[in-house]
């Protein structure tokens, strides 16, 4: 029986997750309604991936019971409230990453869902890509001896976007591209809570935070120096170096399709689309999609491959850097 999906905005990053759902067996994906602030906006998001019932309201979306998930693709700013929404009326959950705008919303959205007994997941699709599982399997079998140092960098030349600079629609270089640097050191330390964290960088003239250099030391004299920036293109690149080695992820760390061991490299080929996408790599969103239709058929109401506590960190040390860098998060 296919999973059937309820979908939550009709921006483009639900655009490329239904064209990555296609790329799965129609018999384990469907799209069943599609909900926007504005119907005539869903009715169209609704015709052009033929999707059955479009809905002018959020309200609607969490009241339809012929649905077994919702994947929440709004504005940053949006998510605590309507997440929350979803949850009190006992609906499962995917939603974008970040999953709220700080820890305490974070944690509030956690709360809820163990209290309505329902699942729960932030959409940081990196965790699900395959190249992510063979570094997690390189890791468990220590292949390459004890992690030392992570090293991790995302940046582009994103400025212009109002929803990167602006704070009323949750700007700032750390919540939406920083976010895939902290849980890939989160990932390869298992999700160790750091024992310091040090951030340094510069403030947008809005305010936000436009680069930053955030320092995490773990216990035996490990560290993962992690950096981002929306002001200009950076290589993109991830290494873990170890006692015995170096894992290299060479390019689009965010969403990898190659992982180089030692100098070998092995390429992991992305799901094929005809379909015009607009973010990159947007195809791997049918890997997390799958992993959650896995999680629900087993009756799971959290992931074991990125479990709340997991969410819940990474909320951590991004509220820990913007208090460090002066833009305190938005209460």
């Amino acid at each position: 029986m296919a999973t059937r999906w309820g979908i939550c905005s009709a921006g483009k990053i639900s655009h490329d997750f239904l064209v990555a759902l296609k790329t799965l067996p129609a018999h384990n994906h469907q799209a069943v309604v599609v909900a926007a602030r504005d119907l005539s906006r869903a009715q169209e998001f609704a015709k052009r991936h033929s999707i059955p019932k479009a809905y002018g309201s959020y309200e609607e979306l969490a009241k339809d019971p012929n649905i077994d998930i919702i994947y929440v693709g709004t504005l940053h700013t949006q998510h605590r409230d309507i997440v929350l929404l979803f949850l009190q009326a006992r609906k499962n959950v995917l939603c974008e990453k970040p999953l709220a705008m700080n820890a305490k919303e974070v944690k509030e959205l956690v709360t809820a869902a163990r209290k309505n007994n329902v699942f729960l997941m932030e959409g940081l699709w990196t965790r699900f890509f395959p190249v992510s599982e063979q570094i997690r399997a390189l890791l468990l079998q220590k292949t390459l001896g004890e992690v030392k140092l992570v090293r991790a960098e995302f940046g582009n030349s994103i400025y212009h976007l109002p929803r990167l600079v602006e704070k009323e629609l949750g700007g700032g270089v750390l919540l939406d591209i920083g976010c895939y640097c902290i849980q890939f050191a989160c990932m390869v330390f298992g999700g160790e809570k750091p024992e310091s964290i040090t951030a340094t960088g510069f403030q947008y003239e809005t305010g936000v935070e436009e680069t930053v250099t955030i320092i995490l030391q773990y216990s035996g004299k490990r560290q993962a120096i992690l950096t981002n920036s929306f002001m200009v293109p950076l290589p993109n690149e991830a290494a873990i170096c170890c006692s015995d080695g170096i894992i290299k992820v060479p390019g689009t760390m965010w969403c990898p399709t190659s992982l180089v061991v030692n100098g070998k490299e092995t390429k992991y080929p992305l799901p094929p689309t005809t379909e015009t996408m607009n973010f990159t790599n947007s195809t791997g969103l049918s890997y997390e999609a799958e992993h959650v239709r896995q999680c629900l058929l087993k009756g799971l109401k959290e992931s074991p491959i990125l479990s709340l506590a997991d969410s819940e960190l990474v909320a951590y040390i991004i509220d820990e850097a913007r208090k460090q860098l002066g833009d305190i998060p938005s209460k």
